[in-house]
């Protein structure tokens, strides 16, 4: 088929929907068809079989697209509106696969061009407004979730990406209509043999000199993300382990650094900036306990899967966003709260108990979180859409 893909963010860059609109990409790569990418002005070039890359162009000079609504993607969907229209004019396409809110616009050309639309949903997009605190408004949230009625009964068919996005659109009357497809497979599961054991024990000396574990967390400093809760958790564990937190910028990391310091925690914690995708396994690599602190909503993290695959030990909150995929057979849970975070992590970094769930975790993954699954997946919700 000749796709049109509609992914309102920017791309690539190493970030939740970003990857997951990679791996879309691919798939459909892989499956033979070839995909027109209309998408934000900034991001890198990514090359794979069958796709072109139609970026926006960058008239408002912007350096940087936050994660979640912003005023700024108000003009940005207005290109590509414009931006998609004209290529539908250009092309004849089979399908228009649209991203997050940038599906109200698929659902509009779909109708004028009658192409049949499938709609991406990797959160609700009013429950977006509520976790971004973006507004308070009741008549915009109002508008949002008729936009998100509208797009739902107006899709083919929709793809989802956790439980709780699954028993939402049933619950809305379109279960039908539904594809789980959770964001399961990463960078990782493409690539050879792990990181070299020089490189990784020459970072192991620089991050932990005293021989400490390493409790790993990796991702932004989005609120929900429940970074500082992380922080006061780890005040609470022994002396012999480091917190490593890889991800965000040097101004996202000033106010936890800052708090880490007053916990007496300066030289325990230590900051690594973003990194690309290919140096992550470097870094699971090196850990002995994973975590994942979130404190709000209700998608699963895309970082659950491959720390599951990883076989180390996983702590992660208590909370609908992890207990759809996690249970104590396979991660070592915790209410979200400093103290109870703080013993589930100590408990992780000494139990066997917690060895013996990351050993049934992995091999949990390396049956259900594969490639071909996740093939034979998106092959439904294609074959859904253009029925």
């Amino acid at each position: 088929m000749n796709v049109l893909m509609l992914a309102p963010e920017p791309f690539f860059q190493p970030r939740g929907t970003p990857i997951s609109v990679y791996f879309r990409l691919k798939a459909l790569s892989d499956l033979g068809h070839r995909t027109d990418l209309v998408t934000y002005p900034l991001g890198e070039d990514v090359a794979l079989p069958g796709l072109r890359i139609r970026r926006l162009p960058n008239i408002l000079g912007l350096q940087r697209i936050k994660i979640g609504p912003s005023l700024a993607k108000i003009p940005l969907d207005g290109m590509m509106f414009i931006r998609a229209l004209g290529a539908l004019l250009r092309r004849r396409y089979d399908l228009i696969f649209s991203h997050e809110e940038a599906a109200f616009l698929g659902v509009i050309l779909g109708r004028l061009f009658r192409v049949p639309h499938l709609y991406d949903m990797h959160s609700s997009l009013p429950q977006q407004l509520r976790n971004f605190d973006f507004s308070r408004s009741t008549l915009l949230h109002g508008a949002f979730s008729a936009m998100e009625r509208l797009i739902l009964r107006r899709s083919r068919s929709v793809i989802v990406i956790c439980r709780d996005l699954l028993d939402y659109v049933a619950g809305q009357g379109f279960g039908p209509k539904a594809v789980f497809l959770e964001n399961f497979i990463d960078f990782h599961d493409f690539e050879g043999p792990g990181p070299a054991d020089e490189a990784s024990a020459g970072l192991r000396r620089t991050i932990a000199p005293r021989g400490e574990k390493i409790v790993l967390y990796a991702g932004n400093y989005e609120p929900y993300q429940g970074v500082p809760l992380l922080v006061e958790a780890f005040a609470r564990t022994g002396s012999g382990a480091v917190l490593l937190i890889v991800g965000g910028s040097k101004a996202d990391q000033e106010p936890v650094r800052r708090r880490a310091a007053e916990l007496g925690l300066a030289g325990r914690v230590v900051f690594i900036e973003k990194v690309r995708p290919a140096e992550v396994p470097l870094y699971l690599a090196l850990a002995d306990v994973l975590v994942s602190p979130r404190i709000s909503g209700t998608n699963t993290p895309l970082k659950i899967y491959s720390f599951l695959k990883s076989g180390k030990p996983l702590v992660a909150t208590k909370l609908w966003t992890h207990t759809q995929v996690l249970d104590e057979r396979i991660a070592v849970l915790a209410e979200p709260e400093a103290e109870a975070l703080g013993r589930a992590i100590s408990f992780a970094l000494t139990s066997p108990e917690a060895r013996e769930r990351a050993r049934s975790a992995a091999e949990e993954a390396a049956r259900k979180y594969v490639y071909p699954r996740y093939l034979e997946k998106m092959a439904s919700a294609l074959r859904l859409a253009v029925a």
